[in-house]
């Protein structure tokens, strides 16, 4: 009996949140949930948003009001049952004005 109980708390531990997207309307295709990080210092979680599958670095997106530019893409994959499968998608951003700064500063620094 104390096992059939523990199996199923481990089941309901394991079970992945599932996140639906919404098509839009000028999307044909499937949005994908991914993970928003804002990368200044110090890192902020903007949750989890939906956005298309093609999204690339130097894009704006808007969170909540507030323009951001993706720093970064990030695709994680996990070996399960001997196939790769996708386990998280990941967007690095920051606010436009820091993004544009450090560009500034990069290019700055090169000619230095």
């Amino acid at each position: 009996m104390a096992m059939v109980s523990h199996s199923a708390a481990f089941r309901k531990q394991s079970q992945v949140p599932q996140i639906s997207c919404r098509k839009r309307e000028k999307y044909r295709g499937q949005d994908h949930p991914y993970k928003v990080i804002e990368i200044t210092p110090p890192p902020k979680n903007l949750g989890i948003r939906c956005f298309p599958p093609n999204m690339q670095c130097g894009e704006s997106v808007t969170i909540e009001g507030q323009t951001y530019t993706i720093s970064a893409v990030t695709h994680r994959y996990q070996l399960r049952k001997g196939k790769y499968e996708a386990s998280e998608q990941r967007l690095d951003v920051l606010s436009t004005g820091r993004y544009i700064l450090n560009l500034y500063l990069e290019n700055l620094l090169e000619q230095s």
